[in-house]
């Protein structure tokens, strides 16, 4: 481990569809603990009836309790856990947006204030995805033509299985060379 490296702390934001330990999250937490960080990780039950739309407040409640403890983490978020980028951007803190929200003003108005850094991955075929917003927001984006909410890809599945990798490799040069450098 590092000098420093016991200091570093990332907390894991789920989406609506799956925790913290599933899917492209399971990977970013991954790449942060290999990097010797604390892992935090958020599970909840997303509220029933109320519209995606208004659920950013309900995000930033969740993720504000956790962060509050914890000396200046890492933000990972994936979907609805991208609500999270205002907590980030309240407290100055970096972030990694998985297939963010990028068509809601709750999402992207905190992106637009940040002062810290922050990667942004997203697919062509997600309805939620702007890479030109997403250029315009950040440096640091990663868009994969044809991947939809998922990160995945028509035709054979080892072309998913090849964009994981992209996203992998994309999160863990974002974390050596700009968040942890």
């Amino acid at each position: 481990m590092s000098e420093g490296a016991s200091s570093r702390n990332a907390v894991i934001i789920p989406g609506g569809m799956y925790g913290p330990q599933a899917g492209l999250l399971a990977y970013a937490g991954e790449a942060a603990a290999r990097r010797g960080a604390n892992l935090e990780l958020i599970s909840w039950t997303p509220p029933k009836g109320r519209p995606l739309v208004e659920r950013h407040s309900w995000v930033y409640e969740q993720v504000t309790s956790v962060v509050e403890k914890l000396a200046t983490p890492l933000l990972i978020g994936k979907s609805l856990g991208s609500y999270g980028a205002a907590v980030a951007a309240d407290r100055g803190l970096p972030g990694i947006w998985l297939t963010p929200l990028l068509t809601m003003p709750a999402c992207v108005e905190p992106l637009r204030r940040a002062t810290r850094p922050f990667l942004l991955v997203g697919g062509t075929a997600d309805d939620f995805w702007d890479g030109a917003l997403a250029r315009e927001l950040t440096p640091h984006v990663l868009e994969v033509t044809g991947a939809d909410h998922g990160m995945k890809v028509p035709g054979p599945l080892h072309r998913s299985a090849e964009v994981l990798g992209q996203v992998t490799t994309t999160m863990e040069a974002f974390l050596d060379s700009v968040v942890w450098r």
